[in-house]
This record gives structure tokens, C-alpha cells and sequence, in this order.
């Protein structure tokens, strides 16, 4: 499933297009994806201008004038091509134009009198639009339990161990909770947690002092989480099998894993003699490095 960077990716990808423009005809070829398009969606978003492209933790968010958001998630197939569905650049791995799987077609006028269609094409139908309005996006359900994003000013040390305080759950259990930190998913939590040196099965609660106080490597894990998020998404994001850019190149993040899917592979930390090995935890896939995250 696109993590946070590939999403912000996504979004930027899809501004130049989609802001300013004017929805002049919403296409909706089935009834649903994961669940019922919101009711009377196309009549809905006719003829409104889209003032913003947004993003909250994995979710896309179309700002309409009349005071309607679109919430959209892209599950694990979902992706965008732009105008004409041409594809530049050299593919990891291929990337469907299937026709049968362009479930939802945006056409659009630009501000600049030219018209463009941007459109959703998503195999598995594991993504969602869903409508709401500006003032309640907030108390959306999918909105409303949702906890920092991990580049934004609200997470800090203090943050993280509010979060984590009297928590007994593994740390990548904890970093995976959307209530704590929004956005963040199991690629790049591995990767913080390797760049901190902390075992994914450690305690939360571990991090926080008697105080309450954030130890001194909850504020390390914390510049961590930032600084890998920051550097996926200057590189487009991992690009994993079914996802690409909105142009459907793909970005480079994936070539500097250090531990993510390297199972078996000498630890890149300098002086550590370790090996990444593989664990599962809650159903997911944990890559570390035994000897040197504690």
C-alpha cells in the first residue's frame, strides 16, 4: 500500500493539473470502489472549481469552492495518470493502463482555457472518494482519530512520549499507530527505527522517562522518522510494484533502503558486523539488524 511519501508524490504530481481547474464533468464508470461513491457525487462536483490539492497522513484532499471536500485514497493499486495517459520514463516494474481498470475519469477546463483529464485507474478497487464538507473534514471517520503528520510542526519528543507513555506495545507497533503518528507506514518506520538504533520489538513506554520526559532516544527516533519521510518524498517515494507517479515514472527511494526487504544482507551501519533479519509482527514484516538495534 503507498505510504506517505508516495501519496505526497501523488499530490504533487496532480497540483499542477487539478488546482484552479474546473471540474467540468466527473465520469464514474461503476458504482463503487471499496465502498458506494458518496450520492449524487458527479451531479455533486460539476462545474466546481478545485481551490486546493491537499493531503492528510495517506489521504488526498480536493478542496471544492462550494464548501465540498473529496477524501481519496489510492488502497494498494490505485494511481493517477494525467491528460493523455502517456507514461514517460523507465519502469522497475510495469505499470497498468489497463482501460477496464479506469474506474473514475476527472475532466477538467484549466485556468488557462486548455482542458486536461486526470484519471483513476485501481485494479484491486481497494480505494476510495468519499465527499464531505470543509467545516466537518474534521470529524470526518476517516479524519477525525488521525494523530501528527511526521513532517509537521506537532510532532516532537514531548508529543512522542505523551503517545508512548505507560504503552507496553513493541515500538513498531506503536509508531504504526495512526492515533499517534499519521501516516506513517511499515517501510519507513523499519528504516527509522535501523537509523536510531532501536529494536522494533522494545517497549513503547521505554522511551519516556518517570517524568514523562522523552528519553534521549525518543528525540533521536523522532529526527529520524522526519528526516526519512523528508528524503522519500525528495525522491518520489519507494515506488513499490503498483505504484508510480502521476507521470508513471518511478522514484528512486527504493535504491537506499538500508533495511527494508533486505533480509540477509550485511548491516550498512558502519562498524556493525550484524545481519538485517526478518520478523513478523501484528501480520506485518519487520526488517532490522539484531546486533545493532537494542
Amino acid at each position: 500500500m503507498p505510504e506517505l511519501p508516495e501519496v505526497e508524490t501523488v499530490r504533487r504530481g496532480l497540483a499542477p493539473v487539478m488546482e484552479n481547474a474546473t471540474i467540468q464533468e466527473l465520469v464514474l464508470n461503476r458504482p463503487n470502489l471499496r465502498f458506494p461513491f458518496p450520492e449524487n457525487f458527479a451531479n455533486i462536483v460539476q462545474g466546481q472549481k478545485i481551490l486546493s490539492l491537499g493531503r492528510r497522513a495517506k489521504y488526498l484532499l480536493v478542496d471544492l469552492e462550494q464548501d465540498h471536500v473529496i477524501i481519496m485514497h489510492l488502497g494498494m493499486s490505485g494511481s493517477f495518470r494525467t491528460v493523455d495517459g502517456s507514461t514517460p520514463g523507465k519502469f522497475h516494474h510495469a505499470h497498468t493502463k489497463i482501460e477496464a481498470h479506469d474506474h473514475v475519469v476527472f475532466h477538467l477546463k484549466l485556468s488557462d482555457g486548455g482542458t486536461a483529464q486526470v484519471i483513476y485507474n485501481d485494479p484491486r478497487r481497494f480505494g476510495f472518494m468519499l465527499m464531505t464538507s470543509r467545516n466537518r473534514l474534521d470529524q470526518h471517520k476517516m479524519i477525525r482519530d488521525l494523530g501528527a503528520e511526521p513532517v509537521g510542526n506537532a510532532l516532537d519528543a514531548d508529543y512522542l512520549a505523551a503517545g508512548f507513555a505507560g504503552k507496553n506495545a513493541p515500538l513498531k507497533a506503536a509508531l504504526l499507530d495512526q492515533r499517534i503518528i499519521a501516516g506513517l507506514g511499515n517501510i519507513y518506520v523499519c528504516e527509522a527505527l535501523w537509523r536510531s538504533g532501536l529494536s522494533p520489538k522494545r517497549k513503547a513506554r521505554t522511551l519516556v522517562l518517570k517524568s514523562g520526559q522523552p528519553t534521549a532516544r525518543a528525540v533521536l527516533l523522532v529526527e529520524n522518522v522526519r528526516q526519512v519521510i523528508q528524503e522519500a518524498i525528495a525522491a518520489g517515494g519507494s515506488s513499490l510494484r503498483d505504484h508510480s507517479q502521476t507521470d508513471g515514472s518511478l522514484g528512486y527511494f527504493q535504491h537506499s533502503f538500508a533495511v527494508y526487504d533486505q533480509q540477509g544482507n550485511p548491516c550498512p551501519k558502519p562498524h556493525c558486523d550484524g545481519t538485517i533479519s526478518r520478523i513478523v509482527q501484528s501480520g506485518r514484516s519487520t526488517f532490522y539488524c539484531p546486533r545493532c538495534q537494542s
